[in-house]
């Protein structure tokens, strides 16, 4: 099939898929931060008028100039809003009509107002105070600059005391999907990783209303912790797999790093082989899917009932996105979103890329039936 034609087809499913879409629980967590977005500002014209540093090299040489002597750089916070992998993904997810479920550190006791739009969409539970991130973005990509000190309370003694476990437990086996990201930022989560694996999976059974149940992981950058962390991490994904249906989702970066740990070798040219690296990983973890994203395009091997299916998928890239923290996040959405409406792999591919290209073209994340029109008439890439 051509581009267009998966993309049609997509649009087609999604909107069958619009007739069911409300009984899908859906549980997401952990994380939750407050974003900055924030240009550099390179020089300024008047108080109101500015020209921001365009390329992450340019700012870097800035840096460097100053060493010895000093700097002054000034930040302009263009926005502030809701942030964290898992806020982010959930309220896309949200957005299509999905029931959520979140469970993070939005603010305790009381949720931070930036999240206070997000909890009248979804059912929240919030158990600690969120981190707080500066994302510097540049035409060239983007800065997170963090201060994460609240990310250790996200862990199997705090959803103890704040939520219950019984409770957790029984959301969980309520839900059709849960989606466990940014394990990176969240230094104990592998505390309720070995919790699911030892205590709760086992017990609640695979199948929520005759379907499996799906687990989505996103480790998030995983470049500042250990190989042997990241190791331990993956082998908890194994162990989770006969309990559900495990996706894990990766950015061209975190392929490369992932596969490093497995002993997979992958070329200079990581992008033009992104589907056979997603086989290679999916194989080796014995997982039901990875996918892998990076900006142009996206590619994922998926174990179905007629075996692996692999394919890869031209997204609609912008050159000049009005927003792009979180672009990651609703492609993840999107793709988790073709899944649950049993697509194949590339019209998921196709969902996931499209709602990440309606993310940085409108700043916001596409309601479904906003979804299925831009999946009928998918702009090119730039």
């Amino acid at each position: 099939m051509q581009r267009s034609e998966i993309a049609q087809a997509a649009s087609a499913g999604l909107k069958v898929f619009s007739k069911t879409i409300k009984s899908i629980k859906t549980t997401i967590g952990f994380d939750g931060f407050v974003d900055s977005i924030i240009d550099v500002v390179k020089t300024r014209e008047d108080a109101d008028h500015y020209q921001p540093v365009s390329t992450i090299s340019e700012y870097g040489q800035r840096i460097v100039a100053a060493a010895g002597k000093s700097a002054n750089i000034e930040l302009v916070t263009k926005l502030r809003k809701l942030g964290g992998n898992g806020p982010i993904m959930a309220n896309a997810m949200a957005s299509f009509g999905l029931p959520i479920t979140y469970i993070g550190n939005l603010g305790y006791p009381n949720i931070d107002e930036v999240f206070e739009d997000f909890a009248k969409i979804a059912t929240v539970h919030s158990i600690a105070d969120p981190g707080y991130t500066d994302a510097l973005e540049f035409e060239d990509g983007k800065l997170l600059m963090g201060k994460y000190t609240s990310t250790k309370e996200i862990n199997k003694d705090t959803i103890a005391k704040i939520i219950g476990l019984d409770k957790f437990k029984q959301i969980t086996k309520d839900s059709r999907f849960l989606g466990m990201v940014n394990w990176t930022m969240l230094p104990n989560l592998n505390s309720i990783w070995d919790l699911l694996i030892s205590d709760i999976l086992p017990a609640i059974g695979s199948d929520v209303n005759g379907k499996k149940r799906m687990i989505f992981i996103d480790l998030a950058d995983p470049a500042k912790r250990t190989r042997q962390d990241i190791a331990d991490a993956l082998g908890r994904l194994t162990q989770m797999s006969p309990f559900a249906d495990v996706v894990l989702g990766l950015n061209l970066a975190e392929s490369t790093q992932v596969a490093q740990v497995l002993n997979i070798t992958v070329q200079d040219d990581a992008e033009s082989e992104i589907e056979f690296t997603a086989q290679r990983i999916r194989e080796k973890l014995n997982l039901k899917a990875v996918v892998i994203h990076p900006r142009r395009c996206a590619a994922a091997a998926v174990l179905t009932k007629d075996g692996v299916t692999q394919a890869r998928f031209q997204g609609p890239f912008v050159q000049k996105p009005k927003l792009s923290t979180g672009a990651g996040d609703n492609f993840n959405a999107g793709f988790c979103l073709g899944l649950l409406a049993d697509l194949p792999v590339a019209q998921a591919l196709c969902v996931g890329t499209a709602s990440s290209g309606f993310y940085v073209r409108n700043a916001g994340s596409a309601t479904l039936d906003q979804l299925i029109d831009f999946c009928a008439d998918l702009p090119p890439a730039e």
